[in-house]
């Protein structure tokens, strides 16, 4: 057993539930998490990202077929556009997940700094899409879905910050949107996993038990919490003043990432 369990077990369980309470990414506090964890551990300094990145996203693979099945039910997702998008997701995702494999854990970080940047501004502010055009065809789902994929892949999301805003903008209804995005996350992961799987393969000195950049055992610590503790979170939602729970939390995001960019400087 990793002598560091109880970190990424209280790591997965304060994503899941902050993912269940205010339905953001748990990449945007569980990389800054683990690259902590990792810095502590002595992990190579220069795959740090990587590994901590490749690590979030694979557990995405675990947490988004919940959220599917659950918004499935309720028969809120739109599966024919999904299909639609879902080559160009493969094709994105996989492709930076290969190329985040060339590029130094500095600029990296500070790509995905950005990008936690724009989302907890998104969210402090409560910026919502306008709706101003319906939804492409198959040429422009592929591409989109490309483009949401190779950014969703390179800051380990599961896309959701990007594929709402974008499908709420193409008419879809909020709710659907939400639940479409939910499906979407699973293509994300299985293929920006098996590109960081695969990419750091050819890397050597990398953490033992590391599947290429996957560290397993801090993805299965870290896994099975959060997939517990989402639903308390999705119910503790309705009894809280989430608004002010989005001011705080995007506060916490803006200083998690700024911190963790300090780290690998």
């Amino acid at each position: 057993m990793d002598a560091w369990w109880a970190a990424y077990v209280a790591i997965g369980a304060a994503v899941g539930f902050m993912a269940g309470m205010l339905g953001i990414g748990g990449g945007m506090i569980m990389v800054p998490m683990l690259v902590f964890v990792f810095t502590a551990k002595r992990f190579p300094p220069e795959h740090l990202m990587h590994l901590a990145i490749a690590t979030s996203m694979s557990t995405v693979l675990f947490t988004s077929l919940s959220s599917v099945r659950a918004h499935h039910r309720h028969g809120g997702v739109d599966w024919p556009v999904v299909r639609a998008m879902a080559p160009g997701i493969l094709a994105g995702s996989f492709a930076a997940s290969l190329i985040a494999g060339l590029i130094p854990t500095r600029p990296l970080a500070m790509f995905f700094t950005g990008f936690i940047f724009y989302a907890a501004t998104q969210m402090f502010f409560e910026m919502k899409p306008r709706i101003t055009r319906a939804m492409p065809g198959p040429g422009g789902l592929f591409a989109a879905g490309a483009t949401i994929g190779a950014l969703s892949s390179l800051v380990a999301a599961g896309g959701a910050f990007l594929s709402i805003p974008f499908l709420a903008w193409c008419n879809l209804p909020l709710r659907r949107a939400i639940g479409t995005a939910a499906a979407i996350g699973f293509p994300i992961a299985l293929a920006g996993s098996a590109g960081y799987a695969l990419n750091g393969l050819r890397i050597s000195g990398l953490p033992p038990n590391s599947f290429g950049y996957i560290h397993v055992p801090a993805l299965m610590l870290v896994a099975v919490p959060s997939m517990l503790a989402a639903p308390w979170g999705a119910r503790l939602a309705h009894s809280m003043p989430v608004a002010k729970l989005r001011v705080v939390f995007a506060l916490m995001l803006y200083a998690l990432a700024a911190r963790m960019l300090w780290t690998l400087w």
